[in-house]
């Protein structure tokens, strides 16, 4: 057997798949991109789902949740840090958002690697708000 190697996908990459998945966002991501803020980018499509939740298209959030999770699971150190802290961490609000059976269904189709990151993140913010 051929040892395949795996692609590794760095900000540039991510960019890239970003411009394609998200055509509506094209304009904007090519700005950012252009001032190498990848942070901008993901906050981006952060703000395009809150906007696609306030429309009740729940379906279509978790199809974008998916596809970051894709990119998460593909992505150097960084790509994953930023991932973690600006998309996995708007979960809370997404949940603020949302009736609860709207937030359960969500929750529902996330994938497992982002529902335990979310979990660790909450957790952590309990912990660190009830000391002070």
């Amino acid at each position: 057997m051929k040892n395949i190697e795996k692609k590794v996908i760095n900000e540039s990459g991510a960019i890239e798949h970003l411009k394609v998945f998200y055509p509506s966002l094209q304009k904007e991501i090519v700005q950012l991109s252009a001032q190498n803020n990848f942070a901008g980018i993901i906050q981006t499509t952060v703000d395009h789902l809150k906007n696609l939740l306030k429309e009740s298209k729940i379906n279509i959030v978790n199809h974008n949740i998916k596809m970051m999770d894709w990119l998460y699971r593909n992505g150097t150190k960084n790509v994953k840090q930023i991932i973690e802290n600006l998309f996995v961490r708007s979960f809370r609000s997404f949940k603020k958002q949302t009736d609860t059976n709207q937030w359960n269904l969500l929750y529902q189709y996330m994938p497992v690697s982002f529902q335990r990151i979310y979990v660790k993140q909450n957790k952590m913010d309990e912990v660190l708000f009830k000391r002070h």
